[in-house]
């Protein structure tokens, strides 16, 4: 039977009160917003009730801060094409994944000027620097909260004071943080919440949203149906209208929604702790191997629950295949869309192997698989 470890990439096995709402959804629920009938309404205040559920989960403003997207990319497009202005400088860092990098390096192009602070071997960044690194025409840090190489978790709430001593705005990456760490949007001073509903959040692939503080006005990034002010030749500018444009997939949310509810009753510190402890444990096994060198700072106390590593004789893609093909083992090999860690880590040439685990593995799993590392590390002895 297959081992599943590739969780920061998505949640394969998803709670079953997620797959359910997603089949009824299916079924149920019509078009939010095009119609005063049965199951145009049913679709209304699901997507109602499900922004509530996001912004108590994140600590948000309510409901109508959150707008819906596909994923946290089409977030931080929304995010960072409606704030970043030609002769704007903004702050992020080493660690970010081309959903920032990149819509950073389009702004960049069109006038806009970047710093990308370092980080060091153990894949974390300097508070320091990041303060040293502000401007007179700095608007905003753009970062993300965990590391989707090392999972190392950055310290949001510090980041967030940062910019409230200069007055910037702090937009967030939540893509590996949502569902992996206590999130609070007022307490951690972010303005913009970027989140993903298939990783962490163990939702449906396809959704994702937008948590914005009601003082910052983003407008829209794409322009169409809306259901309100049908007439008017722009459109809305009021959230979170002014975010969604279209049908929304309200089949995900419906599952994204039930996502949040178990998160909720589950506990999500109880699923972080025993997310960390699998990592832990995985990385105490691994760490001893001869020949296996394992990235990131493993003295943090907040981390998420992936371990990346290499096995001596092979790249990241070979050892990867070898446990595919010999033990069952899913993981992921290669670069993970962050380019700019992997030089910092010395494995832009080689990627590295990333196991990353879930509420719903087990510590036997995380035993059979470390074992299994050991095997091909010996082979290549």
């Amino acid at each position: 039977e297959m081992i599943y470890l590739d969780n920061a990439a998505t949640t394969l096995y998803k709670p079953e009160p997620v797959r359910k709402a997603v089949y009824e959804a299916m079924g149920t629920m019509g078009n939010s917003g095009r119609g005063a009938w049965g199951p145009a309404l049913s679709a209304s205040r699901l997507v109602y009730s499900v922004r509530e559920k996001a912004a108590e989960f994140f600590g948000a403003w309510g409901g109508a801060s959150v707008a819906f997207t596909g994923n946290a990319t089409e977030a931080l497009n929304i995010a960072i094409s409606g704030l970043v202005k030609k002769g704007n400088h903004v702050i992020t860092t080493q660690a970010e994944h081309n959903s920032v990098l990149r819509p950073l390096y389009r702004k960049e192009k069109e006038g806009a000027e970047l710093t990308i602070l370092p980080v060091d071997k153990k894949g974390n960044f300097s508070l320091e620097e990041m303060e040293k690194a502000v401007r007179e025409n700095t608007v905003a840090v753009i970062c993300t909260h965990a590391s989707n190489v090392t999972g190392n978790l950055f310290p949001a709430e510090e980041i967030g004071k940062l910019c409230r001593r200069h007055g910037l705005l702090f937009v967030l990456d939540a893509s590996q943080s949502a569902g992996e760490a206590m999130i609070d949007m007022k307490k951690m001073h972010i303005d913009v919440l970027c989140f993903t509903g298939h990783k962490g959040l163990m939702g449906p692939q396809g959704t994702g949203g937008i948590c914005v503080d009601p003082q910052v006005k983003i407008p829209p990034f794409k322009v169409g149906g809306s259901g309100i002010l049908s007439f008017d030749r722009e459109h809305p500018k009021c959230m979170p209208e002014a975010l969604e444009a279209g049908t929304l997939n309200i089949h995900g949310i419906a599952g994204l929604g039930a996502a949040f509810d178990y998160l909720k009753e589950t506990g999500l510190e109880r699923i972080i702790k025993h997310e960390n402890r699998l990592g832990e444990i995985f990385y105490e096994k691994v760490r001893k191997i001869p020949g296996v060198e394992v990235y990131g700072d493993f003295s943090l106390t907040a981390r998420t629950g992936v371990v990346s590593l290499n096995v001596a004789g092979y790249s990241s893609k070979e050892a990867g295949d070898l446990l595919a093909q010999g033990y069952e083992i899913a993981t992921r090999a290669g670069v993970h869309c962050a380019p700019l860690i992997h030089q910092a880590l010395g494995t832009e040439k080689r990627g590295t192997l990333r196991f990353s685990f879930s509420w719903f593995n087990t510590e036997e799993e995380i035993q059979r698989a470390a074992l299994a590392v050991k095997e091909i590390a010996k082979e290549w002895e």
